[in-house]
């Protein structure tokens, strides 16, 4: 792992020595630059898509007023396209393997586009769902971003007045989630309108759990839903109703962002961004396409993307060639004239040309899509899925007949491409990097409970590891463990986010490294009931979620280098030891 952060630091110095860090009294004409992404939105959540049953009209007017996409690809979950959109290469590249336990964190030595913007002396702000890592050197604050706002998980369980994180710290948010992150991302722009800015704002909306203010909730409850998913029997129409308050309440938000820029008289010279991570959450109207989320069908990988830039891009530009989130990074390269990271090979194209209606060749392209060891290929004109099936996506865009035999070259030939992206791209040996702590830049390592194992008796709150806790910890042989690399020898403060009842309180835990160990006692009672979050629609999966207190431990003095940190209880005189959402280790003095 030292070798890889050596790697990281040295990647990052020779960024900004290659581009020449820009100095505050430099003012370069470069453009601002606005991506916003939302979670968990279909293609066909806009009426820009011919969706009758919302009303989007500030998306549907960025689309208008700049270039729109006809056929872009994400990937068919969250973590995958956000790294593939901040590395510009498929995600299996840059170690993101899956959504949680780890497996979403981005190698320590990919480069950002936030690193490279930053290098050209951008200002760099990213407010909402990083899901890309959340401890230092996986933090956002250490992939280019100097301001960030948000949480690093896969998704939230708290959409009013959340626990949330500035730049590593603890804090509360204010209101409804998406909400508060435009205010954040509003309140930066402002701040930094006077020099070249890069703005990212990933809404972690309509994800799940289905939480909407009321003022959206209201214009949708009772409202029938004209529109239906291909198979009406799998939609839940409260489910559909929620989804679509969110993607109304998150267009209101877009809305926000796009009002700032113009009375800042930003709007001519910044470059917005809007596309989604993958394809919808749920069975709903999707335009008729095969798939939804986690699917590596159409419907599943197909995300709207709309880009903005008055002084270059003519408003109404259609784009009918294919591309994905994989293109971003080298486009907003090109746009801002920075170079591209040395000794990365990126599977993304510059679109900029497609964008300024330049005449250029552009050669037929393979786009592809992968998760849980499936794969995709996509080319103009067919899609071959992932059981080895093709189709004519012209003339059958629902993927409903099957024409591998009559078009067998077609099909042996992506075969074959599929073949050998497995062998290139997909990685050939188990995910075996530890979670770092103990660094003197970024003291604070949280280490949740998504990322650790329970052991005996004890298992997550729910079934999605992302935003759960420990609970079910009732004996001596019970253990929770983190598989963690300390970085930085040094005395640690230990804190553990706890819940108690009062009958189990007095239970005494010990927490271990090696032969290092710090001890302490449950002395409080707190036992809070679970949040009431104005959900519409009943948890399927993910935890219900309470406010968790600080337990304090003894200070433990730990040594340089890897091992299990077991939390174990020495006495328990209850029944019950406490749930635990997550321990702190905080760095207070180095050895």
């Amino acid at each position: 792992m030292n070798a890889t952060r050596c790697l990281f630091a040295a990647c990052f110095a020779s960024l900004a020595l290659a581009n020449g860090a820009v100095h505050a009294g430099d003012k370069p004409d470069r453009p601002n630059i606005v991506v916003i992404l939302s979670d968990d939105q279909g293609w066909g959540d806009l009426s820009a898509s011919g969706n009758k049953n919302l009303s989007t009209p500030n998306l549907d007017a960025l689309a208008r007023s700049g270039a729109s996409f006809e056929r872009f690809y994400v990937q068919p979950v969250c973590s995958p396209t956000r790294a593939e959109f901040l590395t510009g290469r498929y995600h299996p590249r840059t170690g993101v393997r899956s959504v949680t336990t780890g497996l979403e964190r981005m190698n320590l030595g990919e480069i950002t586009i936030a690193q490279l913007l930053r290098a050209l002396g951008y200002r760099t702000g990213a407010f909402g769902k990083w899901h890309n890592g959340s401890q230092w050197p996986y933090h956002p604050n250490a992939r280019g971003f100097e301001e960030y706002y948000g949480f690093t998980s896969g998704h939230w369980g708290e959409y009013f007045d959340p626990p949330l994180e500035r730049n590593g710290k603890p804090v509360r948010g204010n209101g409804y989630i998406a909400d508060d992150f435009t205010d954040k991302a509003v309140d930066f722009i402002a701040q930094h309108r006077a020099e070249p800015f890069f703005c990212y704002v990933a809404y972690n909306t309509p994800h799940s759990p289905f939480c909407v203010p009321d003022e959206d909730w209201n214009r949708f409850k009772d409202r029938p839903i004209g529109q239906r998913a291909d198979d009406v029997k799998k939609e839940d129409l409260n489910v559909t109703r929620c989804a679509l308050a969110m993607c109304e309440n998150l267009d209101r938000n877009v809305g926000r962002i796009l009002a700032k820029l113009d009375e800042l008289k930003l709007a001519e010279n910044t470059i917005v961004i809007f596309f989604c991570d993958n394809g919808p959450n749920s069975f709903r109207w999707n335009g008729g396409m095969r798939g939804r989320k986690g699917s590596t069908d159409e419907g599943g990988v197909r995300s709207p993307c709309f880009v903005r830039w008055p002084v270059k891009i003519a408003a109404g530009t259609v784009i009918p060639q294919i591309a994905g989130a994989i293109d971003l990074l080298p486009t907003l390269a090109a746009a801002t004239k920075a170079p591209l990271p040395k000794g990365k090979s990126l599977d993304g194209r510059n679109l900029l040309p497609l964008l300024l209606r330049e005449r250029v060749d552009w050669p037929d392209r393979r786009i592809f899509a992968t998760f849980g060891g499936k794969i995709s290929v996509r080319t103009q004109q067919h899609r071959l899925d992932a059981s080895g099936r093709l189709y004519d996506m012209v003339a059958d865009p629902g993927q409903s007949v099957d024409i591998a035999d009559k078009r067998p070259d077609v099909a042996r030939e992506l075969r074959q491409a599929v073949a050998d992206f497995r062998n290139d791209v997909l990685p050939g040996k188990k995910d075996d990097r530890p979670f770092p702590v103990g660094f003197v830049e970024f003291p604070m390592t949280p280490l949740p409970a998504r990322d650790g194992i329970g052991h005996g008796g004890v298992r997550r709150s729910a079934g999605a590891p992302n935003c759960s806790y420990f609970t079910s910890w009732k004996s001596k042989d019970d253990a929770i463990t983190w598989d963690i690399d300390v970085h930085t020898p040094g005395v640690y403060r230990v804190e553990i986010d706890y819940t108690c009842a009062a009958k189990d309180v007095g239970s005494t835990v010990e927490l271990r490294h090696g032969e290092a160990k710090s001890v302490g006692k449950v002395t409080e009672a707190w036992d809070p009931v679970l949040l009431d979050q104005q959900d519409r629609v009943p948890r399927k999966g993910e935890s219900y979620l309470k406010e968790f207190r600080k337990l304090t431990l003894s200070p433990i003095a730990l040594g340089k280098g890897r091992g299990p940190l077991t939390l174990r209880a020495l006495a328990i005189p209850g029944q019950h030891v406490m749930d635990v959402r997550a321990v702190t280790l905080t760095l207070i003095e180095n050895k």
